[in-house]
């Protein structure tokens, strides 16, 4: 088991998302939660998997100086990309409206990379899934973003919520890389180590 594998190793996941920590736990590999600030500041000239992969290396640089050698550090990042724009965390009440009836009756990406740092070195992966929304009403809208308050969620949704259950028609790729971690190529990058 993978499990085995990393006994001797310092497994630590770089994140606050309650969903990524969640669905690391089903991969039964020991670790531990750190996370260290970070400006997550990118150029505009950056599109669709740059900026996750931009950022998810940005999150994995703030242990330049405190890697050990037995170290494994796991960072993320994900976006909503519609309309060749990133729709990233909303602000408040305003934004999250704003989003949820840019995403209502289209499809959009929900683009997520993986950041694995060790000691000697540094390995990056994105994965793509493709998400169609049927036509929300605003009462809908509403009701979730006053319900939920998806302030922490990039595109203001969760499709483990609510909105996803009545919303989302169809995907398209991994449903846990909708929820924030391509958990079965991360299975796989780690079986490779």
């Amino acid at each position: 088991m993978i499990s085995e594998k990393f006994k001797n190793n310092n497994v630590i996941l770089a994140s606050a998302s309650p969903r990524r920590q969640e669905l690391f736990k089903e991969l039964h590999i020991p670790f531990s939660i750190e996370i260290k600030p970070v400006d997550e500041v990118y150029s505009t000239d950056l599109k669709g998997e740059e900026i996750t992969n931009y950022l998810a290396i940005l999150k994995a640089k703030a242990f330049d100086k405190t890697i050990k050698e037995k170290d494994i550090i796991i960072t993320s990042d994900t976006i909503v990309w519609l309309d060749d724009k990133a729709l990233e965390k909303p602000k408040n009440k305003v934004e999250a409206i704003e989003m949820l009836q840019k995403i209502s009756g289209k499809s959009h990406q929900v683009i997520t990379s993986v950041c694995i740092k060790t000691f000697s070195k540094q390995i990056v992966f994105s994965d793509t899934t493709i998400v169609n929304f049927k036509t929300l009403s605003d009462e809908e809208i509403n009701f979730y973003v006053e319900n939920y308050q998806p302030f922490d969620k990039a595109g203001a949704y969760g499709i483990q919520e609510w909105i996803g259950f009545i919303g989302v028609t169809s995907i398209n790729g991994s449903y846990f890389n909708v929820m924030g971690l391509p958990v079965n190529k991360l299975h796989e990058e780690l079986k490779k180590l």
